[in-house]
């Protein structure tokens, strides 16, 4: 196949072309040493491996490297994390090295709206790109499905217990649970940014219209149910933590969960087939595990553990993927992730761009969807050397870990000599790795640079890896120390609301034992998406604190984030079409 020009082609269009290559999953599952009955196919591409059962039989197997991609905080339009992480994959390929990567399935929100489906970019893609774009295997339907059941169950619990007297609940063998409808801890979830949504009354009408009260919608992916397949390490451990999941509280203010409305058996049930991960590849060919959803912001943002765990056994590299940057991304990937895996990283690789670096050097804003000012196209060395504040302020974080930082600097066309030079020499004053990476534009021969430098990181086993918390430090303490190190905070505020939640949580001997999993707007280190670079002179303000017992973690919310994204003006839907003649999708990026 002649090499594709990403300055000519649209993203699609190279995937379409280089699809025409691809490795049939059969062939992908026998080089990654996967028997024939432990693969689930979907078709010729893609599919399912039963992880349970490669991990049996390769138990005394060692493990491979673990990589951990991440970046500095982005601009709305993003760096190209996934693209950098499929360009080291294919690097590694060009090496003849036995790789993998981890990714995230994509989110229909993003995908529809202005960011894309994060399959990567250029030469440095995930395909096939329209199943991997547009529901993959069901696994976010089927996290829909068996989130809304729970909403089902409450709300039609709540309609009966205010329709029948006790006599009457005991003769369908129901104990009443007395729900506090201004304790309704769930939403309602679909997997599109609808602003529109966010807030509304439900069960107008008469009293067989349901329970009325307020309510609303969040994005799927911030469902508590695509955390709990993030972090669960078998199918009887998912199970397990579904039953456990929070819905609401009672007049009392005790938790009324999944297994109190019976309903989580049937949750569980319409989750059974998302618990083994996806097996994709990249356009060059080498294997790609896609599993769990994105949104660090909002969400845990992480690739399945289990995920991680079958990619170690099978390949000698592994690299995953976090999102956003590393204040959010990778410090849940570090202190939750890890924590629960057992797993520890011999590298984070920490992708910065020219173009971020001179908005938090203080260029002006980019918008997305709309023409960049031409400083991003000019050479301002001044603005780079600024804006690597923020960049610094990502390494540290990462070495706070233990772990090795190498920063990859994923080049654009218009990116100078000294502009490079300048971030490389940021880079070495602070004692991390560098290396520019061309991926995007040559795929993986244009990532070596970047494969070798991280190659040479994971040389040193990772001896120094800590957590920046133990579980027994007081709630309020982890929030703070968070704030501080990762952030760069000068301390914390609660509303009076959150502070009554920390109040109770911190007297909860088993609230007290979770993981913490900040909600936090992901452009910016701190609350303020406006603040760039590494801002100082601040407080972090926590409006909420919300509880996700199933998964394992208490979710402090800061700044006006919300769990439901708008939509733009000029969403990626516009493009979006179908061609009949050829009878392929076009325009999904």
């Amino acid at each position: 196949m002649a090499k594709l020009d990403p300055t000519k082609l649209k993203d699609w269009e190279i995937a379409f072309e280089s699809e025409k290559n691809m490795k049939t999953v059969n062939q992908l599952a026998d080089e990654l040493g996967i028997k024939t009955e432990e693969l689930i196919p979907y078709g010729h591409y893609y599919g399912k491996v039963d992880f349970e059962a490669v991990l049996e039989r390769l138990k005394n197997k060692p493990d491979g490297k673990y990589i951990d991609v991440t970046a500095i905080t982005p601009t709305p339009l993003g760096e190209g994390k996934s693209t950098t992480t499929m360009g080291l994959v294919q690097g590694f390929g060009v090496r003849g090295l036995k790789v993998t990567g981890g990714i995230r399935q994509p989110s229909g929100g993003p995908t529809m709206n202005v960011k894309g489906s994060a399959a990567g970019g250029g030469l440095s893609q995930c395909v096939p790109l329209t199943p991997f774009s547009l529901g993959l295997t069901g696994d976010i339907n089927d996290i829909i499905n068996a989130h809304n059941l729970g909403m089902v169950a409450l709300t039609s619990r709540m309609q009966h217990e205010r329709n029948y007297d006790d006599a009457m609940l005991a003769s369908k063998n129901l104990k009443r649970l007395d729900i506090d409808p201004t304790a309704v801890e769930m939403k309602w979830v679909i997997d599109f940014c609808a602003q529109s949504l966010r807030n509304m009354i439900i069960g107008i009408g008469g009293k067989m219209d349901g329970f009325t009260m307020q309510s609303g919608f969040a994005i799927a992916v911030s469902s508590e149910l695509m955390a709990i397949l993030a972090v669960a390490t078998s199918l009887k451990d998912m199970r397990e933590r579904i039953g456990k999941i929070v819905v609401a509280y009672n007049k009392n203010g005790a938790p009324v969960t999944t297994a109190d409305l019976e309903v989580d058996g049937a949750m569980a049930a319409w989750m059974f087939n998302t618990i083994n991960p996806n097996l994709l590849q990249t356009i060059e060919g080498q294997p790609v595990f896609v599993h769990a959803g994105p949104f660090a912001n909002i969400a845990i943002g992480q690739s399945s553990i289990v995920l991680d765990r079958l990619a170690l056994k099978l390949a000698d590299y592994h690299i995953t993927e976090s999102g956003f940057g590393a204040d959010i991304g990778f410090e849940k990937f570090w202190n939750l992730k890890c924590r629960f895996s057992g797993l520890k990283p011999h590298c984070a690789v920490i992708v910065a761009t020219v173009r971020a670096l001179k908005s938090h050097g203080g260029g002006p804003p980019v918008p997305p969807g709309k023409k960049l000012d031409p400083v991003y196209s000019e050479e301002h060395v001044d603005l780079v050397d600024k804006g690597c504040s923020n960049l610094i302020k990502h390494i540290e974080t990462v070495k706070k870990a233990g772990i090795n930082p190498v920063v990859c600097i994923n080049s654009f066309s218009s990116d100078t000599k000294a502009e490079i030079d300048i971030i490389r020499k940021n880079v070495e004053a602070v004692g991390a790795r560098c290396a520019m990476s061309d991926h995007w534009l040559k795929g993986g021969e244009g990532a070596l640079e970047l494969t070798d430098v991280v190659v040479d990181a994971c040389k040193d086993e990772p001896k120094n890896f800590k957590f920046l918390y133990d579980l027994d430090m007081p709630l309020s303490k982890r929030i703070e120390l968070i704030a501080k190190e990762v952030y760069g905070a000068d301390g914390v505020s609660y509303t009076p609301a959150a502070q009554a939640k920390l109040k109770k949580m911190e007297n909860d001997p088993e609230i007290k034992q979770l993981g913490t999993c900040m909600v936090k707007t992901h452009l910016s280190l701190s609350h303020d998406p406006n603040l760039k670079g590494a801002p100082t002179g601040w407080t972090l303000p926590v409006r909420d604190i919300l509880t996700y017992k199933g998964a394992g973690f208490v979710v402090p919310v800061s700044g006006d984030i919300t769990l439901m994204p708008g939509t733009a003006s000029d969403p990626a839907y516009r493009r979006v079409d179908v061609d009949c003649e050829k009878r392929r999708v076009v325009g999904v990026f």
